[in-house]
């Protein structure tokens, strides 16, 4: 089998693994355990602020010991969640507090895989940088879309059996990490203390990105788009279904799902149209209508309409993550590059609990419908902010060797 396929295995069984645990976490969380708002983003919190604390260094960690081992790393602790979780389910023990460890345990997994994943993808396949970023972005969604409608049955099949099919693809991912050949690298140098070196990387990282106007661009709207856009999808919108329209798990898949759809549909079309070279302006008009139609979301004009505005939002997303990775992976220096897609991540993950906290306390003081308006708002602002003051409306596909352009 070809290095892509296992690339793509190893990469769809996380995306797999990850849909599930969307609904699920939400889920047990907002509906079985009955949390209040504020606790709610408190446990949304958990699971991503170790990717605001590790993301940087498992960059760093995969450009000096290779993407593939942190892979497998990440893949045998995230492995230990979902049984972890499953154990206390079974025997009764579920708690808020087993929640937050298994977020804890999840959050710290995805900041060794995402940026390990990302650098080894131009290791495994030929050809242009945006069309694998396209077929990537295709199998993530449509695998994670897959993943919510598994998860639609959690009322019925229960949060073990849940739980277990979550460790099973984690397990499956592993496999296909061990047996991905990769061509031979020679190892980064150890010329002083491990700790100093891999110190000194992350800083190198970070003094690449500050040095391009395009990168330090994408970074900026990466950490908005995590603190309106994700904060109040994974706090607001599960609170909204659960006031609002007293759905579940069904509810919650299907909204899921919806979101994934839109951005798989998106893909596909810009697989049919090849690459765009105003990456810069398709970004940034997407994420300005993507605050239109998510704020549609918060008019509170019934479930069918919610669901609607959410596949919109999620078209624009497929817009808006690939232009953004594109621009982070032509970009970045070949010796950095899993360094600068994990601080493409850590600004969009790193900012997601700030998000989550802020997107739970909005809904305790305003109420979820009135809180989901007011994010998109804020994010519109930002959008038009960004456009006026950044290089990135004027961007052009022609990629640079390096990014201190």
């Amino acid at each position: 089998m070809k290095p892509l396929n296992y690339y793509f295995i190893g990469a769809g069984s996380w995306f797999l693994a990850f849909g599930i645990q969307s609904v699920v976490f939400a889920w047990m969380v907002t509906m079985v355990l009955d949390e209040t708002a504020d606790r709610v983003g408190i446990a949304q919190m958990a699971f991503m602020l170790p990717t605001m604390f590790f993301m940087l260094l498992g960059g760093s960690l995969a450009d000096h010991y290779g993407g593939k081992r942190i892979a497998i790393i990440g893949h045998i602790l995230a492995s230990i969640a979902p049984l972890f979780l499953a154990i206390t389910v079974l025997t009764g023990e579920l708690t808020y507090q087993s929640v937050i460890i298994f977020a804890v345990i999840m959050g710290t997994a995805q900041a060794l895989i995402t940026p390990a994943r990302d650098g080894l993808l131009p290791l495994v396949a030929d050809g242009k940088i945006q069309r694998l970023v396209v077929q990537a972005s295709m199998i993530q969604f449509g695998i994670q879309a897959f993943g919510f409608l598994i998860a639609a049955y959690a009322d019925e099949l229960g949060a073990a059996t849940m739980l277990l099919l979550q460790f099973t693809a984690l397990q499956i991912g592993m496999l296909a990490y061990i047996k991905l050949k990769l061509p031979y690298q020679r190892p980064a140098p150890v010329n002083q203390h491990p700790f100093r070196q891999i110190s000194e990387s992350v800083l190198e990282g970070f003094r690449t990105v500050k040095a391009s106007p395009y990168l330090r661009a994408v970074a900026f709207q990466n950490v908005a788009m995590g603190t309106f856009f994700m904060g109040s999808y994974i706090v607001t919108i599960p609170l909204l279904i659960r006031e609002l329209y007293q759905g579940g798990s069904v509810e919650l898949s299907w909204l899921n799902a919806a979101n994934s759809f839109g951005i798989v549909v998106t893909i596909l079309y810009l697989m049919r149209i090849g690459d765009i070279h105003r990456q810069g302006r398709a970004l940034l008009l997407a994420q300005g209508v993507g605050s239109v139609a998510l704020a549609c979301g918060g008019l509170g004009l019934g479930f069918y309409s919610l669901l609607g505005s959410i596949f919109l939002w999620g078209m624009c997303g497929g817009f808006a993550l690939t232009m953004s990775r594109t621009i982070m992976q032509e970009r970045a220096p070949e010796k950095q590059r899993a360094r600068i897609m994990a601080f493409y991540s850590f600004t969009l993950l790193g900012a997601i609990p700030i998000g989550a906290l802020v997107s739970g306390y909005l809904v305790k003081w305003l109420g979820a419908s009135d809180a989901l308006i007011t994010s998109s708002i804020l994010m519109f602002i930002f959008v038009i902010f960004v456009s006026l003051s950044s290089t990135l409306w004027s961007l052009d596909a022609k990629p640079a060797s390096h990014p201190a352009e």
